[in-house]
């Protein structure tokens, strides 16, 4: 058959249309050297969607940053659509994401926290003057609360922070960057087992007690969520045994509201005593997985947990949970048990509309126990004390212990282990020396960034859950921030609102524009508070979650306890 070729028309083979074939699949193409160094990161690691975060982190060790190639190999290896590894990577602040194009970033990176408590303690002057001593292989940036409150202010020098930082220390830490690594805890398993733990936990797998005991014990001994929500212990192990099995179990190591340590004081101190708990938890609700959350601000503390988990596996103490442990991103509101939740399956940590409760539909679908690490802290000693123990202490007609966080213009900052219904005035005088030297008490914060502002004339309050709601507060997580007459309130107020800008997940609009719009409020002044509060309220009516449900609280203690200083021209410390 003969072929004709029209006037005009191109006889090089093309198609119809004059397109040539592509040569190249659609879409970014895998670099193959990219893809060698990703595969031999991975190594024999199952390639599973829940492990993205996991995986993201190994190549951010090991490079420094996330390149484009990598996030396209990556995205190959696990196959995943390059979007939802992009979306992910870019979401947290742990990660650096290079595009194609971009320069990377210095080898060395210096984050110099700058909420409150550091910045009472001089963390602007570290932000204005570590560039210029450091160089230009250094790269400084602001960061939220590390978790180290009471020795600030704090830098972290890759992931390893320098408390009380100077220029001078951390210009040494930058020269020879130091490494995570485990370190041995004064209470290991050899010891805390001969001073009699894991003999409950031993109990509860023999049989010689019940679940149900077990639930009494904690229910009468009054014992709550002791991560900021206060929600009763006896009762969550309840709720969640009566849904159908498979259940899982999430626990948060993940405390990032700015004020707070008390977590990662006990982990470091006496992990075994929170691993017994956590094990007995496990063993009351039927859960076969337990996943440990880990914020990435804690390195030590997550190798430590992995070195103990090993021990604890080899001894026998874990036949009825495996232990998981996931590594957090730098994200805030991956401490909203279902934002954490979301992020141990690999996804960006945005809160969960509700219902159903992540007691119904949790982790990967299936009812869930999430738990806080003082809570399950506490577990072994009130069962093996009992309940009469635990309900003996306490002040004011509140029972039990708190572990309170307490920096800023006191003393001896700290974690203090207090009576249950103690006052801030009580914490201040008893357990942390007074004031510090030159500063007398103007107010403080009950409980962290989102617990409000109150002034000294009202630390007479005992600090517990349902005592400081109708002030406009609340306990939260127990963190104390003490102020004094040398600081601002308004300032304080702008560095809390500035922290939930940053931290918001965005996905709802009244948080994500209304914090935004706060700050810009609040720094230009002068304040309106007609304004303020109109823009307070539709914040804490309308968005999803905590975060953008408590912003305001600071703001409108402030209006409300402190009106005198509205007029005054904003100080910065």
């Amino acid at each position: 058959m003969s072929t004709t070729t029209l006037p005009g028309s191109k006889s090089n083979g093309a198609p119809p249309g004059g397109r040539r074939p592509r040569h190249t699949p659609k879409g970014r193409q895998v670099d193959p050297v990219a893809l060698d160094e990703v595969q031999a990161l991975l190594g024999a690691r199952e390639r599973r969607r829940d492990l993205l975060i996991e995986h993201l982190h190994l190549i951010q060790d090991r490079y420094g940053h996330l390149s484009a190639a990598h996030l396209a190999a990556l995205a190959m290896e696990m196959k995943l659509a390059l979007a939802e590894v992009y979306e992910v990577a870019t979401f947290y602040a742990h990660f650096d994401v290079v595009k194609e194009g971009e320069q990377a970033p210095p080898p060395v990176t210096v984050r110099v926290c700058d909420s409150l408590s550091c910045a009472l303690r001089g963390a602007g002057s570290l932000l204005r003057d570590l560039p210029g001593q450091l160089g230009g292989n250094v790269r400084v940036v602001r960061a939220p609360c590390m978790g180290a409150c009471d020795r600030a202010p704090v830098c972290a020098v890759g992931h390893v922070q320098v408390f009380n930082a100077t220029p001078e220390t951390v210009a040494s830490a930058a020269k020879a960057p130091p490494h995570s690594h485990a370190f041995a805890t004064a209470n290991d398993l050899a010891r805390y087992r001969l001073s009699g733990g894991y003999t409950l936990l031993g109990d509860c797998l023999s049989g010689k007690r019940s679940r149900d005991d077990l639930i009494k014990i904690v229910s009468d001994a009054g014992l709550r969520g002791l991560g900021g929500a206060g929600f009763p212990t006896g009762r969550k192990w309840a709720l969640v045994r009566a849904e159908p099995a498979p259940r899982l179990f999430a626990v948060n190591c993940d405390e990032g509201e700015p004020g707070t340590f008390k977590d990662r004081y006990y982990l470091e101190q006496d992990p075994h005593r929170f691993i017994e708990g956590m094990l007995i938890a496990a063993w009351v609700v039927k859960a076969p997985d337990t996943y440990v959350y880990v914020r990435d601000e804690y390195p030590e503390v997550r190798l430590l947990l992995a070195q103990e988990f090993e021990k604890v596996a080899a001894a026998g103490l874990a036949p009825h949970t495996r232990l998981h442990l996931r590594r957090g991103a730098g994200a805030y509101i991956c401490g909203e048990e279902s934002a954490m939740i979301e992020s141990i399956e690999g996804k960006r940590g945005l809160p969960r509309h509700r219902p159903p409760y992540v007691a119904q539909v949790g982790l990967f679908g299936r009812p869930t126990l999430e738990q806080n690490v003082e809570t399950l802290f506490w577990v072994r000693d009130i069962v093996e004390k009992g309940a009469a123990w635990f309900t003996g202490h306490g002040r004011r007609d509140r029972k039990g212990f708190r572990s309170f966080s307490v920096s800023g213009r006191v003393k001896k900052p700290g974690v203090v282990l207090a009576p249950a219904g103690v006052t801030a005035r009580e914490l201040i005088d008893e357990f942390c020396g007074g004031m510090a030297d030159g500063h007398a008490f103007k107010g403080y914060m009950p409980g962290g960034a989102s617990g409000g502002i109150l002034p000294a004339s009202m630390a007479d309050e005992p600090l517990d859950f349902g005592t400081l709601e109708k002030h406009g507060c609340f306990v939260g997580s127990h963190a104390v921030v003490i102020l004094s007459e040398q600081d601002d309130m308004k300032a304080v107020a702008l560095n809390l609102m500035k922290f939930f800008e940053d931290e918001s997940c965005g996905q709802c609009t009244p948080c994500r524009v209304g914090t935004e719009k706060a700050v810009t409020l609040m720094a230009k002044g002068p304040w309106n508070p007609a304004l303020l509060t109109e823009l307070s309220t539709l914040m804490r009516d309308a968005s999803i979650c905590g975060l953008g449900q408590a912003a305001p609280n600071p703001l409108l203690c402030v209006l409300k306890y402190f009106p005198d200083e509205l007029s005054k021209p904003l100080r910065q410390w």
